[in-house]
């Protein structure tokens, strides 16, 4: 039977799973509030910490998927992920729109990603 590993792990979930070498991410959300981009840019960097946590980086990524709460917000959001994705290592990605956990959240992303 293989491990599985859990990271900052609470009642209601984990915020990373490890499983034969992929790297699971929860939603991740910025500051309630904020804007777009600032969202977008806590959000990123919060991923990357989970997922140094986890034995991986960014370029490691395998899929990504992105929830706005206005689609109207693509473009904001998409100038501060296009900064961030290493040059050659984009993963597969989604992106839509959905009511979020609280009308304060505009971004939340999920990834998984492959352990080096």
């Amino acid at each position: 039977m293989s491990t599985i590993e859990r990271l900052e792990t609470g009642q209601r979930m984990s915020q990373a799973v490890i499983h034969n070498g992929t790297v699971f991410l929860a939603g991740q959300v910025g500051a309630p509030g904020e804007s777009v981009t600032a969202q977008t840019e806590a959000i990123l960097k919060g991923i990357e910490k989970l997922l140094a946590e986890a034995g991986s980086d960014p370029t490691r990524i395998l899929q990504a998927t992105i929830w706005l709460a206005d689609m109207d917000d693509f473009a904001e959001m998409n100038a501060v992920w296009d900064a961030w994705v290493p040059e050659g290592h984009a993963p597969t990605r989604a992106c839509g729109e959905s009511k979020l956990a609280t009308p304060d959240f505009k971004v939340e992303i999920i990834v998984v990603a492959a352990q080096e």
